[in-house]
């Protein structure tokens, strides 16, 4: 009788480095990802406690959870100033949040600071990565866009008073559905925005990462804490997903600014843009680039840069510096809007 040993061969050390640091950093994005959502999400949640924060007390009215297409993450908001004289200027909000994280539900607070001064709000939620990713955020981003020009007047708004506004990986869904609304594009949900005929007036990217692609740069031109750099390259790594990291025609509304930063021919003029960030947010060096690159094109564009600002620090409505930077977003609004 012979007896059959069976040997259970080990992957090469290399390999299973390789393994070993995938799976460490999995961990480290995940926890990154529960400690940011369960962060917002309570600090969300307390805010809507304060008396202020009732949409009644400053004359809004808000229709919750309109959806917009059969996902459950494609609804919107939509908040009314019913105490001011239709038709109303429109602001049509992207959330941040890394591609990967939060809601319209975490960002409440734009739609009602918008909808205080008189502006009709459409407030998204769109589908998150790595679940869904590249093109799902741009590709619901533009449907729901659809959706607002098909209810433009129903819902009281002016159609050619409409500005779009978001931060972060809002600010790039802005800029790219910007380009989809002035540029003949080949991807059928670009070119629906095209086609509708509904072009914004004027666009406002708070501190945002306008190319998602190449996310190493930012720490190379200075150095990064480690848990920021970290959450700088997860954004990138869950939006394009399944893409490669390298910048390209297949993914080239994941990266607007590249596009506003060629010779690219537009078929209708960019509108005029607004572009707040701190002096302290790691990623302030897209918003330099942005304003480069409009002057370049001629496109009016208000780069404002509020000195010792974290990221999206306009969010925290009580420091002196968000007041401001609020204050600036409602006046460049007013001179193109009204």
């Amino acid at each position: 009788m012979s007896v059959v040993v069976a040997s259970v061969v080990a992957p090469p050390p290399s390999e299973a480095a390789a393994r070993a640091g995938l799976y460490r950093r999995t961990l480290w994005r995940r926890a990154r990802s529960l400690l940011a959502t369960a962060f917002f999400e309570a600090l969300a949640a307390t805010g809507r406690m304060h008396p202020a924060a009732s949409p009644r007390r400053h004359g809004v009215e808000v229709a919750d959870d309109i959806p917009y297409g059969p996902h459950p993450q494609q609804v919107l908001d939509v908040y009314r100033p019913v105490h001011r004289p239709k038709p109303w200027p429109v602001v049509f909000y992207v959330h941040g949040g890394a591609f990967h994280l939060l809601s319209k539900d975490t960002h409440w607070l734009m739609g009602l600071v918008f909808a205080r001064f008189g502006y009709l709000v459409v407030n998204i939620s769109y589908r998150l990565a790595p679940a869904h990713p590249y093109p799902a955020a741009i590709e619901d981003t533009c449907t729901a866009f659809k959706w607002l020009a098909d209810h433009v007047g129903e819902l009281g708004g002016d159609p050619e008073r409409v500005a779009v506004a978001g931060e972060s990986a809002g600010a790039n869904l802005i800029s790219a559905l910007t380009l989809a609304a002035c540029q003949r594009r080949e991807e059928p949900w670009a070119r629906a925005v095209f086609d509708s005929g509904l072009v914004p007036r004027a666009a406002l990217p708070f501190c945002g990462m306008l190319e998602v692609s190449r996310p190493e740069r930012f720490s190379q031109r200075r150095r990064l804490p480690r848990w920021i750099d970290g959450m700088i390259h997860d954004a990138s790594a869950s939006y394009l997903h399944g893409h490669s990291a390298t910048p390209g025609p297949a993914t080239a509304l994941a990266d607007p600014l590249r596009i506003m930063e060629t010779a690219a021919t537009l078929d209708r003029p960019l509108p005029a843009f607004f572009a707040p960030v701190g002096t302290r947010d790691p990623l302030l060096d897209d918003t330099r680039r942005l304003a480069a690159a409009l002057a370049a094109r001629n496109v009016p564009c208000e780069a404002r840069y509020y000195p010792g600002g974290i990221h999206a620090f306009h969010a925290l409505v009580w420091d002196p510096s968000a007041r401001r930077c609020w204050r600036d977003a409602l006046a460049f609004l007013d001179r193109h809007m009204r």
